[in-house]
């Protein structure tokens, strides 16, 4: 029987690189996208070929429908299946409403959204196919409670959650479960740029007085890609150390 096969998007480093690692571990060949070539996502495929994991690497604009197309076009060539996709890809563009220009709107939508269902509606037809899958998608909390000075993250986030909960609806029947993790404050790049009062302020409102770390997300799409979550889908997760 052929090994399963996972496509990550936004793997070269913080939540999507530490699920590609989870993943790979777990005995799935991988599928690793990003925007373009760099040392990370060639340490990431380094790493994952090193635990056993067959690795392709992919790169390109995930907002451009034509390249998310392509992706899952050649993981099926390379694998002949896909098991698991999961949209990981974002970006930030923050700013106040009433300064927000329709470039950043756009672009955060593009990235975080659009790109989410241009894969996932190239991924329903071999999932379906194969009457089976997994479908993962990172939101956030500022999806799930909102979130000042980010309209169209938010907006794009909980448009992930919309997204889920009608796909579980439409792809149940055959087999495949959608669901979504909402992350809280988690240790990565973007975060590593949030000023220290800022930070400090968001550490005191965590129960756990710390932040996540991306693994311990890792840990959560790994058990919602194997066979033991096999009853649960559309449903969103939110992993934030009881912040809300």
């Amino acid at each position: 029987m052929s090994k399963k096969t996972a496509l990550i998007t936004g793997a070269s480093r913080g939540i999507g690189a530490a699920i590609a690692r989870k993943l790979a571990g777990d005995g799935l060949d991988l599928a690793i996208a990003c925007l373009d070539e760099n040392r990370e996502i060639d340490q990431v495929a380094e790493d994952c070929r090193a635990i056993g994991a067959e690795v392709l690497v992919l790169y390109g604009d995930c907002a451009r429908a034509e390249v998310c197309k392509g992706w899952v076009g050649e993981t099926l060539e390379r694998f002949s299946r896909l098991d698991v996709l999961v949209n990981n890809a974002g970006i930030t563009k923050d700013g106040l409403l009433m300064r927000m220009t329709d470039e950043q709107f756009d672009q955060v939508m593009q990235v975080n959204l659009y790109s989410a269902f241009y894969l996932c509606r190239e991924a329903a037809r071999p999932m379906m196919k194969q009457k089976s899958g997994r479908v993962i998608s990172l939101s956030s909390i500022a999806g799930v409670f909102g979130n000042a000075g980010q309209v169209n993250y938010a907006a794009s986030k909980a448009g992930l959650v919309g997204m889920t909960k009608s796909m579980a609806k439409e792809m149940g029947s055959r087999g495949i479960t959608v669901n979504a993790i909402a992350p809280g404050v988690i240790e990565t790049a973007m975060t590593d740029a949030i000023p220290g009062d800022i930070k400090e302020k968001m550490l005191q409102s965590i129960s756990l007085g710390r932040m996540g770390k991306p693994e311990e997300i890792a840990g959560l799409v790994s058990y919602l890609a194997s066979d033991s979550a096999g009853y649960i889908t559309g449903q969103v997760i939110v992993v934030d150390g009881g912040m809300f």
